[in-house]
């Protein structure tokens, strides 16, 4: 991936996330610290919005796009394309000294032969 100052920068959609994320966690820090002055913390949520901004903006000039829900879900309900076929029989696996396929006959032992 490279640059390039002609893809488009999904501005709505990264405003959009950005303030879903800062009421989610508004509500829980206030929640958690209700005892405590949390105006420290709300500032550390908007400033937040800015770097978020930048660092999708870089990211979208890259060339990278998430995957929104919507295609998600539509690749979720897919039918998965497996390498082997369910209805296919299963091959024979190899023999081994285990299933008597492989190696040197055991000699009866003479205890047995009681």
């Amino acid at each position: 991936m490279s640059w390039d100052s002609s893809r488009a920068v999904p501005w709505k959609r990264l405003v959009r996330e950005w303030l879903i994320y800062v009421g989610i966690m508004a509500v829980v820090f206030v929640a958690v610290f209700r005892d405590r002055s949390i105006v420290g913390l709300l500032g550390g949520l908007l400033i937040s919005g800015p770097l978020y901004l930048v660092i999708g903006y870089v990211l979208a000039k890259i060339g990278y796009q998430r995957k929104t829900l919507k295609q998600a879900r539509a690749e979720s309900r897919k039918a998965p394309q497996s390498v082997t076929d369910v209805s296919a029989p299963r091959p024979k696996p190899a023999p081994t000294k285990r299933t008597g396929g492989g190696g040197t006959a055991r000699p009866m032992s003479q205890k047995r032969r009681k």
